[in-house]
């Protein structure tokens, strides 16, 4: 008998491993993703399908389903690579294209009717190329907040969900070809693993590893259902929440707001590392990646019980943007919610830096123009031609001072 029973146990204390999976931390995560092994993990390198590889193997730790093609963790997809904006996507299977991203999705199963997809973006720029912001040697791009930061975080909130809110099943999708122009998510929504009309909503990730000591979180598409704004608000204790209604935006949210999903974006802002190798691990506030982690699980865990939510069009913001045909040379600081554009980085060699412009003023006027906030900003600036000259005033520390702009 007891030869019998001793394997017994063995076997369901190895189930019982395999279930729970190991904890693994946020901070091991982003040391892998955003190590210079992988060399910027750019969509179709060698490199990209080493982070791919790594993604699936804690996946599957975790316990979640594959759900790719063909019962793998891989949904890959072939394309011609077009880095116009304005230029339709060209999808092939022939095999004569010049790339191939592979999407990484996992499936927790909790026999719901619904499906709430958690997703973002592993991909980044690699060397560098044409998203760089970077002026020198070529170098790695490790792209920690953007977006080891975010995947970080999918993994974390799939582990705690495979004991927690089992209303809906969740889909939790790590996307290629972001940084391309949301090919991977925009390849998913046409070509979806799981039943596009069961999917409830949709919860993006990118850049969140940077939260300031303000606690600023931005939250993007809470138009997009009536209920997102109550539960937003009912479920925050830590953070100042900047809250934006359109749920088009330049991530992966966007190619599900479009199939008529409600979305949600989470975003820490932007910052004088983004898209130059200086994005590193070291800089991320890892305990402001566990609070937003918490929260999205606090968001989640207030929908459990909701059943479907009420999906409504948005104001596509992106349609108003001015077309300008110079810049000042600045990372505004898109989470700032006084009067004015605040700059929150600068430019080497650009007309910001050549003004002596700093990083925390506050333009408040450019030419003739008032500024007030970002779209004030964008007219103002799309009034001017190369070599134009004009002033600017910014506000520092509470003291205006002008200076001279030339474009």
């Amino acid at each position: 008998m007891k030869k019998i029973i001793l394997p017994i146990f063995f076997i369901i204390a190895l189930a019982c491993k395999k279930e729970s999976g190991p904890k693994v931390t946020i901070n091991e995560d982003v040391a892998f993703l955003a190590s210079d092994s992988l060399e910027g993990r750019e969509t179709g390198t060698a490199n990209e399908i080493k982070a791919a590889d790594y993604l699936q193997q804690r996946m599957s730790e975790i316990g979640l389903q594959p759900k790719g093609k063909e019962d793998t963790y891989f949904q890959t997809f072939s394309f011609k690579s077009k880095r116009d904006p304005h230029q339709e996507i060209e999808y092939s299977v022939s095999g004569d294209s010049t790339i191939t991203g592979t999407n990484v999705i996992g499936f927790l199963d909790n026999q719901a009717t619904s499906t709430i997809v958690i997703g973002a973006h592993y991909d980044h720029l690699g060397l560098g190329g044409e998203g760089s912001l970077y002026r020198g040697e070529t170098a790695i791009h490790n792209g920690a907040d953007d977006n080891a930061s975010g995947v970080a975080l999918l993994l974390s909130l799939a582990y705690e969900l495979k004991e927690n809110n089992t209303g809906n099943n969740y889909l939790f999708i790590a996307f290629s070809g972001e940084e391309m122009g949301l090919l991977g998510s925009n390849y998913f929504t046409k070509n979806p693993t799981v039943d596009i009309s069961e999917i409830n909503y949709m919860i993006n990730m990118d850049m969140v590893g940077r939260l300031r000591k303000d606690s600023t979180l931005s939250v993007s598409g809470t138009g997009t259902s009536p209920i997102w704004n109550q539960v937003l608000n009912a479920s925050n204790t830590d953070f100042k929440l900047v809250l934006k209604p359109s749920g088009v935006g330049p991530s992966d949210h966007t190619s599900f707001y479009l199939q008529d999903i409600p979305v949600l974006h989470f975003f820490t802002g932007q910052h004088e590392d983004y898209h130059k190798p200086s994005d590193d691990a070291e800089k991320l506030n890892y305990k402001g990646m566990e609070m937003i982690s918490d929260y999205i699980m606090a968001v989640i865990g207030e929908l459990d019980d909701d059943g479907e939510l009420v999906f409504k069009k948005t104001k596509n913001e992106s349609e108003e943007v001015p077309r300008f045909k110079v810049a000042l040379g600045v990372i505004p600081d898109y989470l700032f919610d006084g009067k004015g554009m605040r700059i929150d980085g600068i430019s080497e060699d650009k007309p910001a830096q050549k003004a002596r412009l700093q990083k925390g003023d506050v333009v408040i006027q450019l030419g003739d123009s008032t500024v007030v906030d970002m779209m004030s900003y964008m007219r103002a600036l799309s009034v001017f031609d190369i070599g134009d000259v004009t002033k600017v005033i910014v506000d520092r520390n509470g003291e205006k001072i002008e200076a001279e702009i030339t474009f």
